[in-house]
């Protein structure tokens, strides 16, 4: 029964995977292109990506609501229930889109308050404004993809933003360097193929939803008969706690972004590297997740309680499994990957020393990772909401201040203060997990 719940939890994941690893892959390129202008662009776009990403996981939280309820509603053979947190999560999350566009125009202001170095403050600044207009976008897209994830039609989502890393290389390539009759525009550049890249996804996938002849039965359609302030209820009562908790998560790493900003623009870039390189794993373990969130969601809504807790123990191990398998990797290949960022062999070489941290939290990583999505595929959201405040506002973060400039480990005592609080998280987490799967969920 285990060996075969990992089997169907992978069978799941794969798309999701492939899928998360594009979006990342976008990141990476931009990274690596920008890369290409010298340490202070590299050293801006760190700074920049570091406080939009504070927005960013808010609308992903929000967006993230729509796969359980549709995976229960679609465990239960409730069609048109599907359809209905569909059109309503469209509502919420294209409201929140705007509203997190105005938000970000207005906290790129504060990058002047940051203490970062004055070479990158303007740059960053333009930079983020530019990202702004692409969360719109990126909101709808996000509300198809966690629909699609809920009925488990994966591979568009997949496909998609595989061919939206080639929009986004064209686009870079034209916008950053100055081709096709452009003006080389730097690292605003690569804010504008951001926001190119992200409506083709949004555009695209909502097309093919819209005239699958597989996803008729759940009416995907905008045929709106009433606004539904009840599934809103619902759609946020999961989403804005789960926005919480990647906002604890991320703006921990955020402020070790800031911390290290004061350190000097090397250990910046060296922060950038090594950050981006870890993220890469990391969106293979949410893609994990996210297949344990639309299994575990579906055993709830057929009321099988141990059919819950084997997904959600099956999809821990096999993460846990991915994550270590990754941390070797960074270990032996530590002084080659920062060298596809950057040729500077001080940045190199700080890179190389943090992946070895890096290395050592993958499999905390991983869980807690697996963690959120399966408590979310039950719909506790409370308790982890705070377990993540906790762990890395309480736990982590103080202690990665305290042994960086108390202990004067530097940019290596930040990070590992992240180890800290990954390591804490994931201990909560599946300690949730292992109490509240032990009896019925109820559907709310």
């Amino acid at each position: 029964m285990f060996k075969n719940e990992i089997k169907k939890t992978l069978i799941l994941s794969l798309p999701i995977v492939v899928g998360q690893v594009g979006q990342l892959l976008m990141s990476v390129v931009d990274n690596v292109m920008v890369g290409k202008l010298g340490v202070q662009a590299l050293a801006a776009a760190s700074i920049a990506n570091a406080m939009f990403i504070l927005i960013m996981v808010i609308g992903f939280g929000l967006t993230v609501a729509v796969t359980p309820l549709t995976a229960m509603a679609y465990g239960a053979g409730n069609d048109k229930e599907c359809g209905v947190i569909l059109r309503q999560g469209l509502i919420v999350n294209v409201f929140f889109g705007i509203l997190l566009c105005c938000v970000t125009l207005l906290l790129s202001e504060c990058i002047r308050f940051l203490n970062q170095p004055k070479e990158i403050v303007g740059p960053a600044s333009l930079y983020m404004k530019v990202l702004g207009g692409s969360m719109i976008p990126l909101m709808l897209f996000q509300s198809y993809r966690q629909f699609a994830e809920g009925v488990s039609y994966l591979k568009p989502a997949m496909f998609i933003t595989l061919l939206a890393n080639i929009v986004n290389i064209l686009a870079n390539w034209i916008f950053i360097y100055g081709h096709l009759g452009m003006p080389p525009l730097g690292l605003t550049g690569a804010g504008i193929a951001t926001i190119s890249s992200r409506t083709f996804m949004a555009i695209v996938l909502m097309v093919v939803i819209r005239k699958s002849s597989k996803m008729k039965r759940f009416d995907p359609t905008l045929n709106y008969r009433k606004i539904d302030f009840s599934m809103m209820r619902r759609l946020l009562a999961i989403g804005i706690p789960a926005g919480f908790q990647y906002f604890f998560e991320v703006s921990a790493f955020t402020a070790s972004s800031i911390m290290i900003g004061w350190m000097g623009t090397v250990e910046l870039a060296a922060h950038q590297i090594a950050l981006n390189l870890a993220s890469i794993s990391f969106m293979i373990a949410m893609g994990i997740s996210s297949a344990a969130t639309i299994r575990v969601s579906n055993a709830v809504g057929q009321k099988n309680i141990h059919a819950t807790r084997i997904a959600g123990f099956s999809a821990t191990l096999l993460c846990a499994v991915f994550m270590a398998s990754a941390g070797l990797i960074f270990i032996l290949f530590r002084f080659f990957l920062p060298t596809l960022y950057i040729s500077e062999k001080e940045v190199i070489d700080i890179s190389a020393a943090l992946l070895v941290i890096v290395a050592f939290f993958q499999i905390s990583d991983g869980t807690q990772a697996v963690g959120l999505g399966i408590l979310r595929g039950i719909t506790d959201m409370k308790i982890p909401t705070l377990i993540t405040l906790v762990a890395y506002w309480v736990i982590g973060l103080p202690s990665g201040y305290f042994l960086a400039f108390t202990c004067n480990m530097g940019i290596y005592g930040v990070w590992y203060g992240l180890l800290i609080s990954l390591t804490a998280s994931a201990f909560f987490m599946m300690i949730r997990f292992n109490a509240k799967s032990k009896q019925i969920i109820r559907i709310f």
